[in-house]
């Protein structure tokens, strides 16, 4: 059975507000990928599942016809839209949760275009309280932690920077960012530490393993 002009415009017209929807949640943190693009992944999945599925009854019976392959490369080809999502800085990255969204907007888009109208918007359901909600939670939980900056002074030479974040580790402490300027002796190097500190962390008790490390000639905490 072929698809009526009614069944293409309601799964068109439906795929466009689903993905309409979680891209305005994007668009309203300012993400790289917002409104406009999660509307045209999430309508081009199911245009594309769409004439997947009207090929395979056109030329059933008289060519051997998979409606899911065709499909199946829009998981692969999201991928190459994700990535441009995605930024680093230091040794944070960025733009993971919005790479995801597209990701699975374009699933709702198919569901939507194989006529799986349930599953599309209890999917769409989850995405918005995964986004809008659990966010809260994560920035509520990071709020547990304390972010600081430890200014190191060592000895220049290999395995400096292994023996610091193993001892922080053990304490804990998650290490953000690492910037290192080597010092006018050449034979010393200055690391500026971004971290992440558990609560009630006895920092003075830090500083004094870290300062007794070898090779450690200073440390004290920034600004």
């Amino acid at each position: 059975m072929q698809f009526t002009e009614i069944d293409i415009i309601v799964r068109i017209i439906l795929s466009c507000v689903l993905g309409g929807l979680i891209g305005l949640e994007r668009e309203s943190l300012n993400k790289s990928a917002g409104f406009r693009t999660h509307i045209l992944v999430c309508v081009g999945s199911a245009l594309i599942m769409i004439v997947s599925q009207d090929m395979y009854f056109l030329y059933q019976g008289k060519a051997a016809m998979d409606p899911a392959r065709i499909a199946a490369q829009v998981v692969s080809g999201i991928g190459f839209l994700g990535a441009g999502t995605i930024m680093r800085e230091g040794t944070t990255v960025k733009g993971l949760t919005t790479a995801a969204s597209l990701w699975v907007v374009a699933g709702v888009g198919l569901a939507v275009g194989a006529g799986f109208y349930f599953p599309a918007l209890v999917t769409t359901g989850v995405i918005f309280l995964t986004l809008i909600y659990l966010g809260k939670v994560e920035k509520l939980m990071a709020g547990l932690t304390h972010g600081m900056i430890l200014l190191v002074t060592v000895d220049n030479r290999p395995g400096q920077l292994g023996r610091i974040g193993l001892m922080l580790g053990e304490h804990g402490i998650n290490i953000l960012n690492i910037q290192m300027k080597q010092m006018r002796d050449n034979n010393s190097v200055k690391m500026e530490i971004d971290i992440k500190t558990p609560p009630n962390i006895n920092m003075n008790e830090v500083l004094y393993e870290l300062s007794d490390l070898p090779g450690v000639f200073q440390v004290e905490l920034g600004d």
